[in-house]
Parts: C-alpha cells; structure tokens; sequence
C-alpha cells in the first residue's frame, strides 16, 4: 500500500520536491502539500482504493505524511471489514 500511496502523492500532491526523496514519515505539508492539493489527494485515495473518508478523518493529521496516509487507510479499510 505504501507504493501505491506514493504514486498517489506523487500525482496529486504537486511537490515541489519528487516524492521518492519524502521519508515516510516527512511532513507532507512542510515538503509542499497545499489544501488545494491535499483535498486533490484525499479524492485519488478514495478512488483508488475504493473507500470514503469519514468527516472525523478529515483533517490535516490524515494527510500528514505518507505513514500517516496509510495508517488511515488501513482504519478506513479496517473499520469497513467490522460493519
């Protein structure tokens, strides 16, 4: 998932920097995520992924960094699996 994440950054994300040189764990928003940016992403992550981020997730910690990115998926994923 972690490679998927990136070419999603990598596409919608608009760095100013190529994503391949972001750490995991980077703040996104310091490397150059925008909101414009950033809402651009979370709409390639849930289509990609076929999922829908609930309004608590929406907000700027989700987007934080790619470790962050993925960890909300996997509770967006985890969560769809319970209900």
């Amino acid at each position: 998932m972690n490679k998927t994440v990136r070419d999603l950054v990598a596409k919608f994300g608009k760095l100013p920097v190529p994503v391949d040189q972001v750490a995991d764990d980077a703040d996104l928003y310091a490397a150059g995520l925008t909101s414009f940016a950033s809402v651009q992403l979370m709409l390639g992550i849930e289509e990609a992924f076929d999922i829908e981020f609930p309004d608590n997730l929406l907000n700027r910690k989700s987007f934080a960094s790619i470790s962050a990115i993925v960890k909300t998926v996997d509770l967006i994923q985890d969560s769809r699996k319970v209900a």
